[in-house]
């Protein structure tokens, strides 16, 4: 039975961190808001489990994922769920790749909070003096303490510097990719001169893109293309 993805049809944002891990293991999924917009997507789906009485866990937002009768929402704890069943979540300790994983979610709520960093229900227009502030910090202070933890991560992996758990691809390294990505996207300047100081980080990014899945699944329509409605927004004042 196919995994069913449920999220936003028309940006990346936290469900592409999900798309990533079913694409690089060439897992059978259904991202439904994209494929059944018939059926109302992702809206009509959350709100069906919000309004279920019988559905005691129902999700406070998408993503969520659906595997049969399992419904588990929450990127960080869609990824653990799936890490063990799709051979990405560790060869050792699941719970390590779980907290990197954990981390990186603290990194992109912060790369957001540069374009919104009064109320995620404003314009960014009306909050564009705090955003450059926001932005400021974050291009200078967290960006490079958030790079710079994990360049630390891939040196003192006793199983080499080529990934952030042991020897083998993680959902963990998926997820830093996109990380990357979305940080390249936002802040091109910023993070250049980040990613000159973290080079393992840098050649991970390189790496996990030229893998053969993942390759695949980038230069597919499958891919959507990062865009200011999503969680990584260019907008050239804020790269300072």
């Amino acid at each position: 039975m196919a995994y069913r993805l449920h999220y936003w049809p028309t940006i990346q944002g936290r469900g592409e961190f999900v798309r990533l891990a079913l694409e690089a293991a060439g897992a059978e999924y259904v991202d439904v808001a994209r494929q059944s917009p018939a059926k109302g997507g992702v809206e009509a789906a959350l709100g069906r489990s919000l309004q279920d009485p019988k559905n005691p866990r129902a999700s406070f937002a998408p993503p969520f994922l659906v595997d049969g009768e399992v419904v588990v929402g929450q990127t960080a704890a869609i990824l653990l769920y799936l890490g063990s069943r799709l051979g990405l979540a560790g060869e050792v300790d699941g719970l390590w790749t779980h907290q990197l994983q954990l981390t990186i979610a603290d990194a992109v709520a912060e790369a957001h909070d540069t374009h919104h960093p009064i109320s995620v229900d404003a314009y960014y227009e009306d909050q564009r003096a705090a955003a450059l502030e926001r932005a400021k910090a974050f291009r200078e202070e967290r960006m490079p303490k958030f790079l710079g933890w994990f360049e630390q991560i891939l040196q003192r992996n006793p199983a080499g510097d080529l990934h952030l758990v042991g020897s083998a691809l993680t959902y963990a390294d998926l997820s830093l990719f996109q990380l990357v990505a979305g940080l390249r996207y936002a802040f091109p300047k910023a993070t250049a001169r980040v990613l000159a100081d973290t080079p393992l980080v840098s050649k991970l990014h390189g790496n996990v893109s030229r893998r053969e899945r993942v390759h695949a699944y980038l230069q597919s329509p499958r891919r959507i293309a990062f865009n200011e409605e999503g969680i990584f927004r260019h907008y050239p004042e804020l790269d300072g």
